[in-house]
């Protein structure tokens, strides 16, 4: 009996002790997070309080007269992240669906390696791999053509210069492509097979175990998988600052050159010598940030709707 509760006695200290360090690992994840936030206000503070909310809509971005805005970069950035999402996201759920529903298992073993091997590609080699071969491609074959048929929109006017924001937001869908597609599909192999294994046996096709089945199983997880190639491509720097053209310009045109936040603070940051320039400069990753943080935070508050919608039914 001595030995026994000398035992348990151990267990609960060492559950303790446990629950101490996961504590402390969350609480120092918090902090710094915290820390950064602290350090991006205060060193913003001579652009907050030179330019204020005008910072967020001013399209004027001129070191020279010590003018700064930055409407052009979060356009930019919301713009190819969103050509970035849209490719991206189809071409996942399409991927992931063959691989674990229609593919042979050595076929969908050897493209899940692939895949997981587009993964691991630092994204500077997107960057050079789109600037030296894609945007040269776009500017010679795809862009004229889309000129040439949709050039009525205001979307696709302007002259084939190869590099621009549908270059950007092409190249940012595959650096996404593998992470959404890699996730899809373990979502979808955590699927029970006796569920679908019930529904072939009632009499669905492949199709209708698909889309009531596995797609509807799989919810949250996609919509994590979503979320989380939309962090990525909201934040990716070198890739995008090779290809989307650095202009601190607005346009309606697909093809003109624009930029980021990214590629802003790649670009600038080594050059800003003045105060209010590097000032500027940190507010921008500060509004970068903030984009994150806020993202996480609708992302999180979609998925506790639709786990609380699917409690109710």
């Amino acid at each position: 009996m001595t030995r026994l509760a000398g035992k348990k006695k151990r267990h609960k200290s060492a559950d303790r002790l446990f629950q101490y360090f996961s504590a402390l690992c969350g609480l120092l994840l918090l902090l710094v997070m915290a820390g950064i936030l602290f350090e991006l206000i205060r060193n913003s503070q001579p652009s907050i309080s030179r330019f204020g909310l005008k910072f967020l809509v001013s399209t004027s971005w001129n070191p020279v007269t010590g003018q700064f805005g930055a409407l052009t970069s979060i356009y930019g950035t919301l713009v190819s992240t969103f050509i970035a999402m849209s490719i991206s996201l189809p071409l996942s759920l399409v991927i992931a669906l063959f691989l674990v529903e229609l593919a042979p298992p050595i076929l969908a073993k050897f493209v899940g390696y692939a895949i997981e091997l587009l993964a691991a590609i630092p994204s500077i080699i997107y960057g050079m791999w789109g600037l030296f071969v894609f945007a040269p491609f776009m500017s010679q074959h795809v862009q004229p053509g889309l000129n040439k048929t949709l050039g009525f929109l205001p979307l696709f006017q302007g002259p084939p210069m190869g590099i621009g924001m549908l270059t950007a937001g092409i190249i940012l869908s595959l650096m996404v492509l593998p992470f959404t597609s890699a996730v899809m599909r373990d979502v979808f192999q955590m699927v029970p097979a006796v569920v679908k294994e019930s529904a072939f046996g009632l009499g669905a096709t492949t199709w209708e175990v698909t889309r009531k089945v596995t797609l509807r199983y799989g919810l949250q997880g996609l919509l994590g998988a979503s979320f989380l190639g939309l962090g990525r491509a909201v934040g990716e720097t070198m890739a995008v600052t090779f290809v989307i053209g650095n202009d601190h310009r607005i346009s309606a045109s697909l093809f003109a050159a624009g930029n980021s936040i990214a590629s802003t603070l790649a670009n600038e940051f080594t050059e800003a010598s003045d105060k209010l320039y590097l000032s500027a400069l940190i507010e921008l990753g500060l509004v970068l940030f903030l984009i994150t943080l806020i993202i996480q935070a609708l992302a999180q508050l979609w998925l506790k709707r639709i786990e609380k919608g699917a409690g109710k039914r």
